[in-house]
């Protein structure tokens, strides 16, 4: 068992927070609209914006950004993230997802980034529908060349417009509620491709009982992604550790990484160190 800590660093309209990834050259006296549009084109060109970040290449301050990212947020263009926003989830999970997306939401965008991190230009992965696959495949708006395979709906909306990816939405029974395709058709499908990786969400993750889904529709196309890949990456949030849901998927020495977060019982994660995959926390 191997374990590497990873360091990623507002939910609802109102928060406070920063992260520093890049520097810019300030642009500087844009009126409030000329700032909101150049936010708004950033934030559909990588999924996510940084306070700190916008701040520094618009020669403004944090909290002018926080205040444009509030009135952003209240008329529905983007959603709150600690030390920034996200994109408004596209498709299907728009409309009936925002409560699952807005749990625990901050650990999840650090766990997405963290998982991100092991994926290169040029792969083909897997993804599933989850809420924590789904901000990881934002994350992944940041690489180049990239094959996806998914039967998330959204996952599909996100990504299918990056002129470098391309993106596979495996057909079949629409799960609308949750925004997911399964069935037959969806296996057929599947079964045709090979891809390096896979990244999915889950409900449960025991070091008994494996990996569990509440749904079992879904259950059974999450373990052919797993037998058609190199390797898969579970990414879960520390609530979902030493949990049995309700539809098994795989045992654990299928796993290659489990990424998580730092937050929760320190004891279910230690528990979860006896089994034989890499654990990433990101804190």
């Amino acid at each position: 068992m191997r374990v590497k800590f990873s360091l990623q660093g507002d939910t609802g309209c109102n928060f406070t927070g920063n992260k520093v990834l890049f520097r810019f050259m300030p642009i500087r006296g844009l009126k409030i609209d000329q700032r909101r549009k150049r936010i708004l084109e950033i934030l559909a060109r990588d999924g996510q914006v940084w306070v700190s970040n916008l701040a520094a290449e618009m020669g403004t301050t944090p909290v002018t950004i926080r205040n444009d990212l509030a009135a952003l947020c209240e008329e529905g263009r983007l959603e709150r993230v600690n030390g920034g926003a996200v994109k408004r989830a596209r498709g299907i999970l728009s409309t009936g997802g925002h409560s699952r997306l807005a749990e625990n939401q901050e650990a999840k965008i650090r766990i997405a980034a963290a998982a991100a991190g092991l994926i290169k230009d040029g792969q083909t992965l897997f993804i599933n529908s989850g809420t924590t696959a789904y901000y990881t495949a934002l994350e992944l708006k940041r690489r180049k060349n990239l094959n996806i395979v998914t039967n998330s709906i959204s996952v599909a909306l996100e990504l299918g417009d990056l002129p470098s990816f391309r993106v596979i939405l495996l057909g079949g029974d629409i799960n609308v509620q949750y925004s997911f395709t399964y069935g037959n058709n969806a296996l057929e499908q599947l079964r045709q491709f090979k891809a390096n990786k896979t990244i999915l969400s889950m409900d449960g993750v025991h070091l008994d009982a494996g990996l569990t889904t509440y749904h079992a529709e879904e259950a059974v196309v999450n373990r052919v992604m797993m037998e058609r890949s190199e390797e898969t990456i579970i990414v879960a949030d520390q609530r979902k550790l030493g949990y049995e849901s309700f539809s098994f998927v795989s045992y654990l020495s299928a796993v290659s990484y489990l990424v998580t977060d730092s937050g929760g019982d320190d004891s279910r994660l230690e528990e979860l160190k006896k089994a034989e995959l890499e654990i990433i926390t990101a804190l």
